[in-house]
């Protein structure tokens, strides 16, 4: 298959180009720059240029706390763009799968340990979650033959992304104080992205969700990061009351994968072996640089 890959520039584009060849497809990338979805038309005179069978949507707005002070900028690139891509879809019968969110559901879990289903009903609170699930709504009622996936607690080689961020605080600042009231699974773009290739190739359209197994906190996730790189830093816990962030997060955002399990597909490997899998493959690279760039005076 011929897939359009917009966002291609972004830590999951970027990893998708190559999950996509290595299955034999041929992926088109495209990039912000190259493929602004915002503009009305882009979309439709892309498609019809470059007549891919399926376009993999990965960009988006990921700001989360600038979202509260930008909100059109916020629903432009999240449901606007999402609006006129899946109505080019729509139009040229081109297939199209879309990257979403765990914070769609920000509400409070009806149990303690709750996975949240791909039928549950999303609850979004704060900008960026109700930009992510307003572009939802344009995908699942645009007429386009649609793939939605939820993943969550994204990170890949480019960044900016938690890990990247831990490692860059570490070494400037020599420690760590890091939320662990909210759960969730980290989920690492080496893993999500071949699972999409994969997705796509099934035609069995719907809403999925797919994210590393098992969970943690985000103090969970820090602790396992400066562990698996040896650093000698502290991780203090810390409520997400005295974090103080300007937009609202999931208390628990962990996902259930039912609707890849129905197909048959094996789950993504746990969180812990794909950080572990990241850390190996960039502690020369994107972490390197990270670790280098917390070592310059601010």
């Amino acid at each position: 298959m011929r897939v359009l890959v917009t966002g291609a520039a972004g830590q999951l584009g970027r990893a998708l180009v190559p999950a996509l060849a290595a299955r034999g497809h041929e992926p088109v990338a495209r990039t912000r720059r190259e493929l602004d979805l915002s503009l009305p038309g882009a979309a439709r005179e892309a498609l019809e240029r470059l007549r891919p069978d399926v376009v993999v949507n990965a960009a988006a707005y990921t700001k989360v706390d600038r979202a509260e002070s930008e909100p059109e900028a916020a629903h432009r690139d999240n449901q606007l763009a999402v609006r006129h891509l899946v109505n080019a879809c729509a139009a040229t019968g081109v297939a199209c799968c879309h990257v979403s969110t765990d914070f769609v559901f920000g509400g409070p879990p009806p149990r303690p340990d709750h996975r949240w289903r791909e039928w549950d009903r999303p609850e979004p609170r704060g900008v960026y979650a109700a930009s992510k699930w307003a572009g939802e709504q344009e995908l699942l009622h645009g007429g386009a033959r649609s793939y939605l996936v939820r993943t969550a607690w994204l990170y890949g080689a480019e960044g900016p992304n938690f890990v990247l961020t831990m490692c860059r605080l570490a070494r400037r600042d020599g420690r760590l104080r890091v939320v662990q009231d909210q759960q969730g699974s980290p989920t690492w773009t080496g893993h999500l992205a071949p699972a999409i290739a994969r997705l796509v190739e099934t035609r069995a359209f719907g809403v999925y969700h797919l994210t590393n197994g098992g969970e943690t906190s985000w103090w969970g996730f820090a602790r396992a990061i400066v562990g698996g790189l040896g650093l000698d830093v502290p991780v203090e816990p810390i409520a997400t009351a005295d974090f103080g962030a300007p937009a609202p997060r999931p208390v628990r955002s962990v996902l259930d994968a039912g609707a890849w399990r129905a197909l048959g597909e094996a789950p993504l490997p746990d969180w812990e072996v794909g950080l572990n899998a990241y850390l190996a493959g960039e502690r020369e690279g994107a972490i390197a640089a990270a670790l280098a760039a917390g070592s310059v005076p601010p």
